[in-house]
């Protein structure tokens, strides 16, 4: 049996952080699946869903192992319906922890056969947030370096 997981996020932008994330994934898992969520409680995204998946694809364009996977649904009925038993998360601090431990309960109490595994973020890429990226962005400073791809 394949062990495939979901690393679920709305990465808006993806960044090295967790590109890191997938790579180390592959270490684990078979296949890794960048699930592309639609986040409730964020009201738009700020960098085009389409020009994401575009440059998350071009990262990963001769690693057969990884897709990338847009959905409007919840997470564990996606991995359930592409076969995924894991859900990655990669954790950068205590505070992730509080919040991810919470949501990896629920997934779990949605479809009993999904494992969440976490991943402690390298220290290089700890500061690193998607968040902190859009606001650089937003006003012109320079993102690059935090990036696995050109804008």
């Amino acid at each position: 049996m394949n062990k495939v997981a979901i690393f679920p996020g709305s990465f808006d932008p993806f960044t090295k952080g967790h590109h890191d994330i997938v790579m180390r994934s592959l270490e684990l898992f078979d296949k890794v699946i960048i699930g592309i969520g639609y986040n409730s409680t964020k009201k738009n995204r700020y960098f085009d869903i389409d020009l994401m998946v575009g440059k998350i694809k071009s990262v990963y364009a001769d690693i057969p192992e990884v897709e990338v996977l847009v959905y409007n649904d919840l997470t564990s009925r996606v991995s359930k319906e592409h076969g995924a038993q894991f859900l990655v998360r990669g954790l950068r601090n205590t505070t992730d922890f509080e919040y991810e431990n919470t949501i990896s309960q629920m997934n779990r109490y949605l479809n009993e056969e999904l494992e969440t595994v976490f991943l402690i973020t390298s220290p290089e890429f700890a500061a690193i947030s998607s968040t902190i990226i859009r606001e650089v962005h937003r006003f012109g400073g320079k993102v690059a370096e935090f990036l696995p791809y050109e804008l």
